[in-house]
């Protein structure tokens, strides 16, 4: 069926459900949002029921107005669907079909940001680009096969927009926000230290709360699953590629030396490289130091040490030391992220706190780094996929959110500013300690 024929179709059964005035129906045949359920849907909440699991999907609208939902659907046999809107809900019967449309019903949004619709008895169709189920609800077909919602309306005169063209994998997992923290000219930076908090219930599974970042590498903590949690410290290869299995010896990450049950191997997907993991019960509520050395060997490569301060032990424990061959530099690009790595979790908000960031350089003298960071955010987010993204200062700290399909979000090159009244003391960090504790290691490695 063409989209003409579909929208034909939705104004007349519009008509006689729902009563609409004949002055409202021309806003029918406006433009049409299609929103994809395989980039935009998730599984929100369990089966009830008869019913099945909950389905929402998930669009922004940039004003206030009208909305009119229509649903396209493949069902093999008549289906009943329970829709929920914007405080509105409705029973609908499917008819069987392929690709058919059925109108659900009609809202008015009383403002801009983000809108949400449940639903029960669906589930999310196969991805048409990659065959697969886009999200968790890959269980026995029951009921209809979601594929688009259909949305007109006067609420989509401003920017609306959904994961649509772009890839529903990323578009799925959000957008990632980050935060960067220059450095004066002309200083060689050899340490970097911050601070970071997690909120009480701001850590869904799928969660990478990143500290201390740098040219070649990353490290913080993550949520693995409901039932473990990681302190993660990872230095890419110089040499190119997806996958480690292609790294060339002269171009792998080696270790150099690493902390008691710390996991050490490689990763891929995203670059490849060395990586070392602790598992480590963080929580959130407390918060967690790092501490980042980058320093070159002298002998055309660079050392990269990762150190990891709990409030529980009271003390600094060495997640690892790698070696990055053909590279010879100190400490560059200092800055911290926030991303989710659940697609199916891509739902939830997340948001941490970095603070009392600060360089310690090579002459000895430790800068605060905390008064100014520039605001930035991948792919997703400059290209519009989401917006729900954000970054600002509060209660004297940089914060960063994502996820959750909040309203408001931060430009997108922003500086932000957080004016101290004091300025802050340097971390108590017995380096010569660790160093000593560092060469121990070695020698042991």
């Amino acid at each position: 069926m063409s989209i003409k024929k579909h929208l034909c179709y939705i104004s007349f059964l519009s008509f006689f459900l729902y009563g609409l005035a004949a002055a409202a129906q021309p806003q029918l045949n406006a433009s049409v949002l299609t929103v994809p359920f395989g980039g935009n849907a998730y599984v929100t909440g369990k089966p009830t029921g008869e019913s099945g699991a909950q389905t929402s999907v998930f669009f922004r609208v940039g004003q206030p107005g009208d909305l009119h939902l229509s649903l396209r659907y493949n069902a093999a046999d008549t289906v009943s669907v329970s829709a929920a809107c914007a405080g509105a809900a409705w029973r609908v019967t499917l008819p069987p079909g392929a690709n058919a449309v059925a109108p659900l019903g009609s809202v008015t949004i009383a403002d801009s940001g983000y809108v949400r619709v449940d639903l029960q008895g669906v589930v999310v169709a196969a991805d048409e680009r990659t065959g697969r189920r886009a999200s968790a609800s890959s269980t026995k077909i029951t009921g209809a096969e979601a594929i688009d919602l259909m949305v007109t309306g006067t609420a989509l005169a401003g920017k609306a927009t959904c994961v649509s063209t772009f890839s529903f994998y990323w578009g799925r997992r959000g957008p990632s926000v980050h935060l960067g923290f220059p450095f004066p000219e002309k200083e060689i930076v050899e340490w970097f230290y911050s601070e970071l908090t997690v909120p009480l219930g701001q850590d869904p599974v799928g969660s990478y709360y990143m500290a201390n970042g740098f040219g070649e590498g990353y490290f913080g903590i993550q949520v693995n699953s409901a039932t473990e949690r990681r302190v993660l410290f990872s230095v890419w290869s110089p040499f190119k590629t997806d996958n480690p299995s292609e790294i060339p010896d002269s171009h792998k990450i080696k270790l150099i030396a690493k902390g008691e049950a710390v996991h050490v191997g490689s990763f891929g997907n995203e670059g490849s490289g060395g990586q070392s993991y602790l598992i480590y019960p963080w929580e959130a509520g407390h918060t967690y130091k790092f501490l980042t050395r980058v320093k070159p060997d002298g002998h055309g490569a660079t050392e990269y040490t990762a150190c990891f301060y709990t409030p529980h032990e009271q003390q600094w424990q060495l997640i690892a030391s790698f070696l990055r061959p053909l590279t010879e530099t100190y400490y560059k690009r200092a800055h911290s992220f926030l991303e989710n790595f659940s697609p199916d979790n891509g739902y939830l908000s997340r948001q941490a706190r970095y603070d009392n960031q600060w360089a310690r350089t090579l002459d000895g003298k430790w800068l605060y780094l905390g008064g100014r960071a520039r605001f930035s955010a991948d792919d997703t987010a400059r290209k519009g996929a989401r917006m729900d993204y954000k970054g600002g200062v509060e209660d004297g700290a940089f914060f960063l959110r994502n996820g959750g399909f909040f309203g408001d979000y931060t430009p997108i090159g922003d500086t932000l500013r957080n004016v101290e009244s004091e300025k802050p003391t340097p971390p108590d960090v017995d380096l010569d300690e660790l160093n000593y504790l560092l060469e121990k290691l070695k020698n042991n490695h």
